[in-house]
């Protein structure tokens, strides 16, 4: 079992597709229940276990024994993983820089005057705060 350490890796469309399920559903789910929440059609059961298996390994979820089948549960809140994966974004493709994306959205009209002054004050609000 993974442990609640360090995060391995990014996750796939898939999985964070099955980790926002976990999260939704607010308890741990069996991977047939899992399946479960797919339209038709479904993906079949191996498939989806392979997955959940996969982001254990990746330190995104846990199990825990319930007679004939392992309930997995997320061990990662969604906060984390949006942190992390807006990192890799701005990495990847914003030449890891901050300004980069905050040009991006001003340019794109995407955040509005208004919320970059409500930016500025919560940056100098923090920054007064840690002094």
């Amino acid at each position: 079992m993974a442990k609640k350490g360090r995060i391995k890796a990014l996750l796939t469309q898939r999985e964070e597709e099955l980790l926002q399920m976990l999260w939704s559903a607010g308890k741990p789910m069996a991977v047939r229940e899992l399946v479960e929440l797919f339209p038709e059609p479904q993906p079949h059961f191996n498939t989806i276990s392979t997955f959940v298996r996969t982001l254990e390994d990746k330190g995104f979820v846990a199990h825990q024994a319930d007679h004939d089948a392992f309930r997995y549960y997320p061990i990662r809140d969604r906060e984390t993983l949006g942190r992390r994966s807006l990192g890799a974004v701005i990495k990847g493709y914003f030449n890891n820089s901050y300004l980069g994306v905050v040009s991006s959205l001003v340019e794109d009209e995407t955040i509005s005057v208004a919320e970059l002054k409500e930016l500025i004050d919560s940056i100098e609000k923090k920054q007064k705060d840690n002094n």
